[in-house]
């Protein structure tokens, strides 16, 4: 991942839209998985092979703020979060003083600012976007977010001011897990019961992330790195108000982590916004566990974990591999049982089984159900292998990758599962026709 690149502006001069552009058209998403709420804030993307970030910050709302400040936030936001910055103007209105207060911050970011003059639908419009070099600003970049028209010129160029490498994650021999949810859900403070009290804290590495700090430490003699998206709130109101801040804070997160540990409020109901966070989690195809926090403020009774347990799994289907965690952090009760699914499901994402087991399971499960006829031909297996882990990637060897329906892929993944403990982690799989 090559890093950040935040879009900014002020109101109604296509910030969205050129957006919807980058990530819809011409660069190659993830698709949903099912079940999961999808916003338009945050993407990753690619441009000519290199992966990055893209944020739209037209797709923060803030609420009981002042027009002004909404328009400042969002500069500041691209300020602290991104390596690249795209303004975006109108070319049809040329300069406003709204346009102005926003160069005015950006030019005090120091991080390359590349102006976006939009709704240039024919070279009629080429002419004027020359005024906008009196922002004082960078390039100035003639593009139409309707037509597509200039938008790859824009992306070569940001693809070139983007940093080489990502920086290296901390310690390779550690257990890696970073802490997502929304705010409010205890983030800080199980991070702070985790590394506290007997824990002895080797280190802290600065992270890739602004907000965020990798704390490595050791217990019961294994090395694992912590990261509390929760981090420093910047400029108060700014981002306490921007719901949607929690989501950018995991995916940066999610980058440099093997598990994600999905927080859920015990005393609350489950929201789009969770499923929003776990479905990242699910796209960045990392292990993952739910901790349901703030348990010692639940009334219950012999029935209330089971119940919560069921509400989670109607709620998040597509993550129907994670363990549930119930604990305190405030009060460190059961804070143990963390860490023994921690060391669980690492174990799980990090498995590698034998060609020859897998390909008993496999023919096994297709004797016992054949595959259906689908797209004129059945599915037949050659055979398979394990080709990688974290996450467990399996390479299927098949006469026609079209034949697969994906029914029965999830029918396959089921009988993995049934005879090799896959706790906690998504399994991915790749077609090969067999030559």
């Amino acid at each position: 991942m090559r890093g950040v690149v935040a879009i900014v502006g002020r109101p109604n001069v296509g910030k969205s839209s050129l957006f919807n552009r980058i990530v819809g058209e011409r660069i190659s998403i993830t698709d949903d998985a099912s079940g999961i709420t999808r916003d338009r804030i945050y993407s990753k993307t690619s441009w000519l092979n290199q992966e990055f970030r893209i944020i739209d910050t037209g797709g923060i709302i803030l609420k009981d703020e002042p027009f002004s400040k909404e328009i400042r936030a969002q500069a500041e936001l691209a300020m602290n979060e991104a390596d690249v910055i795209i303004m975006v103007v109108d070319v049809r209105t040329g300069i406003t003083t709204e346009d102005e207060d926003v160069a005015l911050i950006l030019q005090k970011s120091g991080k390359p600012v590349l102006v976006a003059a939009n709704k240039v639908d024919d070279n009629s419009f080429v002419p004027l976007i020359y005024e906008f070099y009196n922002l004082g600003l960078g390039d100035v970049f003639p593009v139409s977010s309707l037509h597509g028209i200039g938008v790859g010129d824009l992306l070569d160029k940001v693809i070139s001011l983007l940093p080489e490498t990502r920086k290296k994650t901390p310690d390779d021999a550690s257990i890696r897990f970073c802490l997502i949810g929304q705010p409010n859900v205890g983030k800080s403070t199980l991070a702070n019961a985790i590394i506290g009290e007997d824990r002895v804290i080797v280190s802290e590495i600065p992270g890739t992330t602004r907000d965020a700090v990798d704390t490595l430490f050791s217990r019961d003699g294994k090395k694992f790195v912590v990261i509390d998206t929760a981090g420093i709130r910047k400029q108060g109101k700014i981002y306490e108000n921007a719901e949607k801040y929690s989501v950018l804070r995991a995916m940066a997160a999610l980058e440099r982590s093997e598990i994600a540990v999905l927080l859920l409020d015990g005393t609350s109901d489950i929201t789009e916004q969770d499923k929003r966070i776990a479905g990242y989690a699910r796209d960045y195809n990392r292990a993952i566990i739910i901790v349901v926090n703030k348990w010692d403020l639940v009334e219950k009774d012999e029935k209330t974990m089971r119940e919560f347990e069921r509400k989670i799994r109607n709620e998040f289907v597509f993550l129907d591999f994670a363990p549930i965690v119930f604990l305190s952090a405030k009060n460190k009760q059961r804070v143990q049982t963390l860490f023994a699914e921690l060391n669980h499901v690492y174990e799980a994402f990090t498995r590698r089984i034998s060609t020859s087991l897998l390909n008993e399971v496999l023919t096994d499960a297709f004797l016992l159900n054949q595959p259906p006829i689908f797209n004129g031909n059945r599915l037949k297996l050659s055979y398979a292998t394990q080709e990688d882990t974290k996450p467990p990637s399996f390479v299927l060897f098949v006469n026609n990758e079209k034949h697969m329906h994906f029914s029965y892929l999830r029918y396959l993944e089921n009988r993995i599962r049934e005879n090799f403990d896959f706790t906690g982690t998504p399994l991915k799989f790749i077609l090969r026709k067999k030559e």
